[in-house]
């Protein structure tokens, strides 16, 4: 049948994948598949103060909910239009003294959103979200306690007098939520929620759509002309009608082992896609550079890159910049002509070392490091993946900082043709990007008539302004759905 008024998909039975989407004529790259609103959704517990509860933008100077002190916004605009979900949210924080966990919070809020509208929210949605799946029976022991735990914390925030369920109910709900409950990012996860359409569409390791989220306006003085959260489900390259649509549910960047492993564990499956039964890539992620180092060689670089990785977390950690750049710099050094640009601990550490250097400013020796982290990606990734997209820009923004307009001004063009694909012309990310190639192209202009004057500019701004760091920004979903 087809999905609601999405006249582009239709649901089927995918056999030992249980029900799928296809599509239902042939679609482009960029072509928007469906949209979807969030059934619910809530701000990550780290986040709670530095993000808007309404709209999820992260802002200076929110305020704050004036009775539960928890909840923060960017205006009153932004609370009335929160007011609905937030409501029954708020005395049970007051009632219960503090506000619980983001999994205990979004498990209130998708239960009293199925008190309101019985799970389902509009005509479009399939499947109401208490009969998707919770494979609450494949839960190790260990994860079964989490979740009694959970259970017993959730009773207790839930508000007396309301409709009571028994514990066996709400671990179904919290099971529904761990497997098809995803993290939702723009400039960093902030957020994790719930869309039951999109619980439908499988997972693929080399997928042939993508999901970001794209809220449209929440600038509207009024809330009720505010664009509800939602995602959008779009084709990354054409697919003919009657094929299977798919997504990935984990970053493409890891051994096809990893990504199985991954995947059993956490949406309790074995991915038998293309990929992971070819190991495709799995050599290219783990190749050793084209100088033919011994074997021995590459074991010991491989050890020494595992230990500096760990010490990087740290020195991030502690917020240890300058440390982590001289770890980073150490580790590469040694890798030189051992690992390939395209192995994977090579990659981790350039791409931290670039963002690194980039938040200290450094943007010469980062516009190197980031430049070859991107021809590794491209060698690995998806061609329209948004990951490699948003690498992409990037590195375009840091050889622009580093005065290298023309590779700088090459790389904004090349990710902008990605984004319009992964993310569309209207998105917040692809128009801010637009702006930064229209830039980049006057500022190339008058490098190539007059290069002393483009640089004597340049050095003049720099003076008055500096630079802004980098944002490592997003825009895509990172772990999606499973399982209906």
């Amino acid at each position: 049948m087809t999905v609601g008024n999405m006249e582009s998909a239709t649901l089927f039975d995918a056999g030992k994948k249980g029900r799928g989407l296809k599509a239902a004529k042939e679609l482009v790259p960029g072509e928007v598949i469906f949209a979807e609103p969030s059934f619910s959704a809530v701000v990550f517990d780290n986040f709670a103060t530095k993000v808007c509860h309404s709209c999820f933008r992260q802002q200076a100077n929110l305020h704050r909910c004036a009775q539960c002190k928890f909840a923060h916004y960017c205006d009153r605009t932004c609370q009335t239009a929160c007011w609905d979900e937030h409501k029954q949210e708020c005395g049970a924080i007051r009632k219960m003294g503090n506000a619980p966990a983001e999994n205990i919070r979004l498990a209130a809020r998708v239960l009293w959103r199925i008190h309101k509208n019985a799970g389902i929210m509009s005509d479009s949605q399939l499947i109401s979200v208490d009969q998707l799946e919770d494979h609450v029976a494949d839960l190790s022991e260990e994860a079964r306690t989490q979740l009694n735990a959970d259970v017993q914390t959730f009773l207790q925030f839930w508000s007396h007098g309301r409709k009571k369920h028994d514990p066996e109910y709400i671990s179904h709900i919290f099971g529904i939520i761990k497997c098809n409950g995803f993290t939702m990012s723009d400039q960093r996860a902030v957020r994790v929620g719930l869309f039951p359409n999109l619980c439908l569409v499988n997972h693929d390791c080399w997928p042939n759509c993508t999901v970001i989220l794209n809220h449209g306006t929440q600038t509207a003085l009024s809330s009720t002309l505010h664009s509800q959260r939602r995602i959008e489900l779009r084709a990354l390259e054409k697919i003919p009608e009657g094929a299977e649509l798919t997504v990935s549910y984990v970053d493409f960047l890891s051994l096809s082992s990893d990504r199985q492993k991954k995947l059993r564990e956490h949406f309790h499956f074995d991915c038998t896609c293309e990929h992971c039964a070819q190991h495709i890539k799995d050599d290219v992620m783990m190749a050793s550079s084209d100088s033919k180092p011994s074997a021995d060689k590459v074991k010991e670089v491989t050890a020494f890159s595992k230990e500096c990785l760990e010490k990087i977390e740290a020195a991030r950690l502690q917020g240890d910049f300058p440390e982590v750049v001289k770890i980073c710099r150490e580790c590469l050094e040694k890798q030189e002509n051992v690992l390939a640009d395209t192995h994977l601990y090579r990659l981790h550490v350039l791409s931290v070392a670039g963002e690194v250097l980039s938040f200290l400013q450094n943007f010469g020796e980062a516009a190197g490091y980031a430049e070859k982290m991107v021809e590794g990606y491209k060698r690995l990734y998806h061609p329209n993946n948004a990951l490699l997209g948003m690498a992409i820009m990037r590195a375009g923004v840091t050889h622009w900082h580093a005065g290298k307009i023309e590779v700088g001004h090459g790389l904004i063009c090349k990710a902008y043709g990605i984004l319009m694909v992964t993310h569309g012309p209207n998105h917040a990310i692809t128009r801010d990007l637009e702006s930064m190639r229209t830039q980049t192209e006057l500022e190339l202009k008058m490098f190539l008539q007059d290069e002393s004057a483009y640089h004597s500019m340049r050095e003049a701004a720099l003076k008055k302004k500096p630079l802004a760091p980098i944002s490592a920004g997003g825009g895509n979903v990172k772990d999606v759905s499973r399982k209906k």
